[in-house]
């Protein structure tokens, strides 16, 4: 288990509840139950008062941490017959998005998501998530591809943000993000987008523009990270607390903005502590939401899409 910089109490508890069972192990005349027992009450005590009303800046710690399922881990779990498409027919293979043709509860669906990784290998060969536009001109070829076949289209976004690299930028970052923002107003298909752990900036925008927004319960989406928001208001990336507080992004906020239209509750601990029931929920979530919309027409879906984005912030911040 890693463990949070908030979680370091618990997990000094923990630690000493496995330590003396490891010693028991190796001692079989020790009786050390009772005490590990009471050290587990006190961890599940702890656990609940640090997640009950977690601040905007650790819901942030929590989106990002390590062992939280990724996109491939949904993909590996919910969808069947899964079969990626790589390429943008452009340029290159971005491999922070991947997406291709699956069935989801027996239903053909086409499935986007963009994976982080989960180990040094992996984080490096997927960029950390963060997609160049090679990968956003990936995803607007398979949503045509959705469009053209009548498939609904599932994304999974959890992304810092797009590159900012240099060849990024000279090959349209920012170009490619608005084609593919705009392809999801455009397609005639049920779109549903989970927020499973970051929604950084346009670059989950361009995925996570559809009919229904549905956010883990300790996921957060906003313009731009906490750290990036601090280092632009206040030339210091350490008031990243008060930003995180100022941006509004959690799921909680976005939901009585308008913003998101659902939050996913996550076990206790967050879906670090148990990956699969949090998937299952996830599953549970998309399910509901592509039943409703698949009774709509496609001329429908993009009507009633186009007018949610154009209404959204009506509510403003007092909500």
């Amino acid at each position: 288990m890693n463990y949070l910089e908030f979680e370091k109490p618990l997990a000094e508890i923990e630690g000493k509840a496995a330590e003396l069972r490891a010693l028991a192990r190796n001692n079989p005349e020790m009786d050390v139950e009772k005490e590990a027992a009471a050290l587990d009450a006190k961890a599940e005590t702890m656990l609940t008062d640090l997640y009950k009303s977690l601040s905007p800046w650790r819901k942030c710690q929590v989106a990002r941490h390590p062992d939280r399922p990724h996109c491939k881990d949904y993909i590996d779990t919910l969808f069947t017959e899964f079969t990626p498409l790589a390429g943008d027919r452009n340029f290159a293979d971005d491999h922070a998005i991947m997406g291709g043709l699956a069935r989801f509860k027996d239903r053909p669906v086409v499935v986007i998501g963009q994976e982080k990784g989960s180990d040094t290998k992996s984080r490096i060969e997927r960029n950390f998530g963060m997609a160049r536009p090679e990968g956003y001109r990936k995803a607007i070829r398979l949503m045509d591809l959705a469009h053209r076949f009548g498939l609904p289209v599932v994304t999974l976004v959890d992304t810092p943000g797009a590159y900012p690299g240099k060849g990024a930028e000279e090959r349209g970052q920012a170009e490619a993000i608005a084609r593919s923002t705009e392809k999801c107003l455009q397609i005639g298909v049920p779109l549903v987008s989970v927020v499973i752990g970051e929604g950084g900036s346009g670059g989950a925008v361009a995925l996570a523009t559809a009919d229904r927004i549905l956010m883990l319960e300790h996921s957060v989406y906003s313009v731009i990270s906490p750290e990036g928001c601090a280092s632009i208001l206040w030339k210091d990336a350490e008031k990243m607390r008060e930003a995180a507080e100022a941006l509004r992004l959690t799921a909680q906020d976005l939901l009585k903005l308008g913003v998101i239209d659902q939050i996913i509750p996550e076990p206790r601990g967050g879906a670090q502590r148990d990956r699969a029931a949090t998937i299952a929920s996830v599953g549970k979530a998309i399910e509901g939401q592509l039943d409703a919309l698949s009774k709509q027409s496609g001329s429908a879906l993009i009507a009633a899409r186009r007018k949610k984005f154009l209404d959204m912030g009506r509510k403003g911040l007092a909500a």
